[in-house]
């Protein structure tokens, strides 16, 4: 007789609170385990304002299955993309404020799999955000490959004098066009959905015709008077991107990194201007154009693997010994003129600098820099009033994982613990009592001068 294992509901929604990003997924893991969610297909709704989207480069792609040797290899940047080729994960939302503009906005469908020629995970897409770190190779050398749904959607804050949900017309209005526009949905022939080949087009989700929107409440975008449907960034336009994927029946994440609402570039403070820039000469990435084809992004990849590895090198070689010939050895390469004036500049204010940091700074210098935007406290309200307006129509999440990011400052530290107060207050608001487990607080390995990891 076979034994049918039944799905597990949490009494009171569990909201998990770490410090470092990656220490959510041993929660996620303890989640899968206990049948509250489910090992396969999970869906995430993720704001953040970095996508942490990478991939461990030299990690073997069958550390996805040792769960303590991988927890132990997991940084900030890529604890999502392990566990979308272990299967567990297939759709990420990933709901990013405005001055943070890492991959192209829209829908993106991809592979994540073994590259046969490494051993290690690699991904398909043609982002510069995968391509910028040499982690792009054809569907064809993946083995194992597992299919990801990403879906990159901007929020704005609500509008200067935008009250969050406090009137419940508002409350119905939104719930009214959100159940219309899923009965019209599931009537819909051929509807997308995570397990689609890639190929695969979707449909462009459209507001069930008649439904009773208020458009001015809604409205949270720089222009006024719009139609919030064409307004990217605006409340109509977040639920429709989230909603896309999201079923009534089916468990999520919901997944909040509190720099989402207010965020450094921790390296800003690390180097001079002029550092930085030299820093982003060094490590300048131009991917190809849109229409490139498999030579050209195979050698564009070949190209940054190399640019990255002489780096790494290079900077491996100036922790041992920042002398003169060694300096020089390296300047001399192609694209590296400039690391003598870089050595120079910081041995001029530290003797012996930190090099191995200096590299991982240089990491986040590459088409895009890292995004840097400490909001004002009323701009944090408006970005929480968005939150509790897309969140409001959206069914209930299986587990809320939270991230502070404010020991190695991504979230600033002297913001973090209001934030984290007003988002807890509006979950508790939406979805009732929370299960609240601060985790930060029992970790022995945190000190106040922690330094950054690059993001």
């Amino acid at each position: 007789m076979s034994c049918v294992l039944m799905k597990r509901f949490y009494k009171e929604l569990p909201v998990w609170i770490v410090e470092d990003h990656h220490d959510v997924v041993h929660h996620i893991y303890r989640a899968i385990a206990s049948r509250h969610l489910p090992a396969k297909n999970i869906k995430m709704v993720h704001l953040d304002s970095h996508p942490d989207l990478l991939i461990p480069v030299n990690m073997s792609a069958d550390t996805v299955f040792d769960k303590e040797k991988l927890l132990s290899e997991l940084s900030i940047e890529n604890w999502i993309m392990p566990m979308v080729y272990a299967g567990h994960v297939s759709c990420v939302a990933w709901l990013h404020p405005y001055w943070a503009q890492q991959i192209r906005e829209g829908e993106h469908r991809m592979a994540v799999g073994r590259d046969s020629s490494t051993t290690t995970i690699r991904v398909t897409s043609t982002d510069n955000y995968f391509l910028s770190d040499g982690l792009y190779v054809c569907e064809e050398q993946l083995e194992n490959s597992k299919p990801l749904r990403l879906n990159v959607v901007k929020v704005n804050p609500v509008k200067p004098g935008h009250s969050s949900l406090t009137e419940k017309k508002t409350e119905d209005d939104i719930q009214r066009w959100f159940t219309k526009r899923q009965r019209t949905e599931s009537n819909r022939a051929g509807e997308a959905s995570c397990s689609e080949p890639l190929s695969t087009a979707t449909d462009t989700q459209q507001p069930a015709e008649g439904s009773n929107v208020n458009h001015e409440q809604w409205g949270n975008g720089k222009g006024s008077g719009l139609d919030d449907d064409e307004d990217e960034g605006s409340t109509n336009y977040v639920v429709k991107g989230i909603s896309a994927f999201l079923v009534e029946t089916e468990p999520y994440i919901l997944d909040i990194d509190l720099d989402f609402f207010s965020c450094k570039n921790p390296f800003k403070e690390l180097y001079t201007q002029e550092e930085y820039t030299i820093l982003k000469e060094l490590y300048s990435f131009r991917g190809p154009g849109p229409d490139a084809e498999q030579e050209e992004l195979d050698e564009c990849v070949d190209h940054r693997i190399h640019q990255l590895e002489d780096l790494e090198a290079a900077f491996a070689d100036l922790l041992e010994d920042d002398g003169e010939e060694t300096v020089t050895r390296w300047s001399s390469n192609p694209g590296m003129a400039s690391l003598a004036q870089l050595v120079c500049s910081l041995k001029s204010r530290n003797p012996s600098p930190d090099y191995e940091m200096v590299h991982q700074a240089g990491l986040t210098c590459d088409s895009v820099e890292l995004p840097h935007h400490i909001s004002t406290d009323e701009e944090i309200d408006r970005l929480i009033s968005a939150v509790q307006l897309f969140l409001t129509p959206l069914p209930k999440p299986t587990l809320v994982t939270m991230s502070r990011s404010s020991l190695d400052e991504y979230c600033p530290v002297e913001q973090v613990d209001s934030v984290q107060s007003r988002v807890l207050a509006v979950l508790e608001a939406l979805y009732g009592p929370l299960d609240l487990h601060k985790d930060y607080e029992n970790s022995s390995t945190e000190t106040l001068d922690c330094q950054p990891q690059a993001s």
